[in-house]
C-alpha cells in the first residue's frame, strides 16, 4: 500500500462533503465476484437482459433457478472492512452520501444510512403487473415450497447473484408468480437493457454536484452507468479520488488514484483521520 497516497487521500476526505461512488470491487472481499476486476477477468459473464427475461418463460425459469441457488451466497454475505470503513466515514460526518452500483445491500448492513442504490437491490422482488414489492426472503420461501427436493450446486456465482447451472439442473424448476395478482416477478434490480429510473439518476447527479470530493471505490468505470458521475464531477471542477484494483475509465479525470485492495486501504484511511469529539 502506498502510504504517501493514503495520506493525501486522508487530507482530501478530512474536509468532508464527500460523495462516494462504489462498485463491485468493494464487495469482492465479502465473497461476491466482480465483472472486470481481479476476480472477473478469468470469467465470461453473461448477465440476463430485461428483454430476454420478460420475453421468454424459459429464460425466467433459468434465471430464477440460478438466482435461487446464488442467493444462498449473496444473502449470507457480510460487510467487509471496506464497507465498515465507509460506514465509519459517514458516522464521523464526512460523507454527503453514497451512490452504489452494487445490489448486495452490504453498505446498509455495515451501518451506512445515506445510500442510493443506483441499480436496485437483490433483497427485494417487484411484480411487473401490480408493482408490489415484497422481500426476497418471502420469494425464497415460496420457491422452496414449489420445488421440494430440488437441489443444484452451482460451480460459481456471478456478480449479479446467480449460479452457473447446466440445462439438466434447470429442467423442472418451477417459477412462482406474484401472490397478489399472478403477474411476473422480477428482482428489484436494473437489468442490462433496462433504464435506471430518471428520478434516481437525478438524485445521484445532485449528490455529486453538491459534493466537495467524489471518492470512487472499487469501480472500473468502464460503462456509462458509473462513469457519467465522474464526468459530471470533472465538468464542475470537483476533485476526484479513485481507489480500485486496476486501471479505470476515470483515471484521466482523477486528482488521485490508488491501485490497492479496498478493505486494508479504507481501514488505513479511517485510521489516519481524526476521530470527532463525542
Amino acid at each position: 500500500m502506498d502510504g504517501v497516497t493514503v495520506t493525501r487521500l486522508a487530507e482530501l476526505v478530512a474536509g468532508g462533503g464527500v460523495a462516494v461512488l462504489s462498485g463491485a470491487g468493494l464487495s469482492t472481499e465479502s465473497g461476491i465476484p466482480d465483472y472486470r476486476g481481479p476476480t472477473g477477468r478469468a470469467r465470461r459473464a453473461e448477465p440476463m437482459t430485461y428483454q430476454r427475461f420478460t420475453g421468454s418463460a424459459q429464460a425466467r425459469q433459468r434465471y430464477w433457478a440460478r438466482s435461487h441457488v446464488g442467493w444462498r451466497q449473496i444473502g449470507q454475505a457480510r460487510p467487509n472492512a471496506g464497507h465498515r470503513a465507509v460506514a465509519e466515514l459517514e458516522r464521523r460526518g464526512l460523507l454527503a452520501g453514497i451512490v452504489t452500483q452494487n445490489v448486495d445491500g452490504l453498505h446498509q448492513a455495515a451501518g451506512a444510512r445515506r445510500v442510493i442504490e443506483l441499480h436496485g437491490g437483490l433483497d427485494r422482488v417487484v411484480c411487473l403487473s401490480c408493482r408490489e414489492r415484497t422481500p426476497r426472503a418471502e420469494l425464497e420461501r415460496r420457491l422452496r415450497a414449489a420445488n421440494p427436493g430440488w437441489e443444484a450446486a452451482g460451480a460459481r456465482i456471478n456478480p449479479d447473484g446467480d449460479a452457473v447451472l447446466t440445462d439438466a439442473q434447470v429442467a423442472g424448476f418451477q417459477v412462482v408468480d406474484c401472490a397478489a395478482c399472478g403477474g411476473m416477478l422480477k428482482p428489484d434490480v436494473v437489468f442490462f437493457g433496462e433504464n435506471v429510473p430518471r428520478p434516481r439518476v437525478d438524485e445521484c447527479f445532485a449528490l455529486v454536484a453538491g459534493a466537495s470530493l467524489l471518492l470512487v471505490l472499487g469501480s472500473s468505470l468502464t460503462v456509462r452507468s458509473g462513469l457519467r458521475f465522474v464526468t459530471k464531477a470533472a465538468s464542475l471542477g470537483i476533485p476526484i479520488a479513485i481507489v480500485n484494483q486496476g486501471e479505470t475509465g476515470g483515471d484521466a479525470d482523477a486528482s488521485l488514484t490508488l491501485d490497492a485492495p479496498l478493505g486494508p486501504t479504507l481501514t488505513e484511511l479511517t485510521a489516519r483521520l481524526p476521530v470527532p469529539a463525542q
